[in-house]
């Protein structure tokens, strides 16, 4: 298992509102744990670290919105970017609960575009 952060701090505390992103790899899929605020300025961020996750062809990539606390609209274009880059092997699922992450999909009507789960354990597990 590696785990790439892409911020300073410690994985496992992350203060709120600051952004980090951690990648594990899981019996052939690759993870990516999306923490703090998803916006203008972290958006890139994530699909750059999904690019990179992607060129190695993984058949799943997860991306794990659980610990954001706001996701702003560059964070759902980036969504929509990492679906679209993913080659036709790889599968795209997106860990999405609660009104931070959720709630902003739901009201743009993204829920149809993406594949949404409730854990990552139901992303990683569901065929």
């Amino acid at each position: 298992m590696t785990e790439n952060t892409h911020t300073a701090g410690s994985p496992a505390a992350v203060p709120f509102g600051a952004f980090r992103i951690a990648r594990t790899e899981q019996d052939g899929a690759v993870v990516l744990d999306v923490s703090g605020d998803v916006d203008t300025t972290t958006a890139p961020a994530v699909v750059q670290a999904a690019d990179e996750a992607l060129a190695a062809a993984p058949r799943l990539l997860v991306v794990d919105l659980s610990n954001v606390e706001f996701l702003a609209s560059p964070g759902l274009t980036a969504l929509l970017m990492i679906h679209r880059n993913a080659g036709p092997g790889t599968a795209v699922r997106i860990v999405a609960t609660g009104r931070a992450t959720l709630r902003p999909i739901q009201l743009t009507g993204l829920e149809d575009s993406l594949s949404l789960f409730p854990t990552r354990e139901a992303a990683l597990t569901e065929s």
